[in-house]
């Protein structure tokens, strides 16, 4: 699923290209991805002919705010990624693989990247241009509405703090850990505790922090909750700039990688960036990639204040 990074990189890609369009028409043949709350004729009444101010991110949603007030808000979940491109849709398909219609891209290019295959959503632009949602799973979620109805939903209303946003000091990281009991991996994890931080950065914060996965955040004294709290930013900062982890199927909005695979420390990884051989453990119902040399774990201790 795409993370924080990956998420961001498409809201920046996304004000380049298409803040001030405005929205002449939608397509899609996945009814589902509007209901229960609207179907596809009710959506486009919420959409054609409404510009797009500015593309903003709470969490991994992307938050379109549209010039009625209303706000379209799409979740990309598992496999999905947004494109910006045209394309020409094909209603036979292509006598091989593709046994009914697909859209294909007018020109060659990082657009013909097979992930890129999988459109089931589409918008189409004042300026000639289309808006794509490729979603292999067919997992994204689609919603809009007025901007106090889908803020206040259980889904946005109740997500944790942003880790990049300026005034999130460490006093504030600090505070949410009061009370707070588990293992550190599946807590950073939790949306509504801190939001945009999936398997990749989490691993990897752990690993920059060397705290072991299983580590109870309980007994995790300050001086290591700053060490986290440091590696959060700077992993999550040096993954935008980036352009994301594209090791699965993200790609940015003209279709391409991001490269943040290139530097990952741990994640899926062999060894880690001191030559030792990386573990991986289930934490949660997720694997967990660490190297045990490095990662130390806080388990059963008294907590201090150093």
């Amino acid at each position: 699923m795409p993370e924080l990074p990956e998420v961001e990189t498409v809201v920046r890609g996304l004000n380049r290209k298409v803040r001030g369009l405005k929205i002449k028409d939608v397509w899609s043949d996945w009814p589902k991805y509007f209901k229960p709350h609207l179907s596809l004729f009710k959506f486009k009444k919420h959409v054609v002919g409404k510009k797009i101010n500015i593309v903003h991110r709470r969490g991994k949603n992307i938050l379109f705010n549209l010039s009625d007030g209303h706000v379209l808000l799409i979740h990309q979940k598992m496999t999905g990624h947004l494109l910006i491109g045209n394309w020409i849709y094909n209603p036979k398909g292509d006598g091989r693989t593709r046994t009914s219609g697909f859209w294909r891209p007018v020109s060659h290019g990082p657009l013909q990247d097979p992930r890129n295959d999988f459109i089931h959503l589409m918008f189409f632009l004042n300026n000639g241009r289309q808006l794509a949602l490729s979603d292999a799973r067919k997992f994204a979620k689609v919603l809009c509405g007025p901007r106090e109805e889908i803020f206040g939903k259980k889904d946005i209303s109740s997500l944790g703090p942003e880790p990049l946003d300026a005034g999130f000091a460490f006093e504030k990281f600090k505070d949410l850990f009061k009370n707070k009991k588990g293992r550190i991996k599946q807590v950073i994890m939790d949306q509504n505790f801190i939001v945009g931080i999936g398997n990749i950065y989490s691993d990897d914060i752990l690993y920059s922090a060397k705290v072991h996965p299983l580590s109870r955040v309980e007994n995790l004294p300050d001086s290591i909750l700053k060490k986290i709290y440091k590696a959060t930013r700077t992993i999550l900062q040096k993954a935008i700039r980036l352009g994301g982890t594209s090791i699965d199927d993200f790609r940015n909005i003209d279709g391409k990688k991001g490269y943040y695979d290139k530097a990952r420390l741990v994640y899926q990884k062999e060894k880690c960036p001191k030559g030792h051989f990386i573990k991986r453990i289930r934490v949660g119902g997720r694997t967990a990639s660490f190297c045990s040399k490095e990662q130390r774990i806080y388990k059963g201790l008294t907590k201090s204040k150093n």
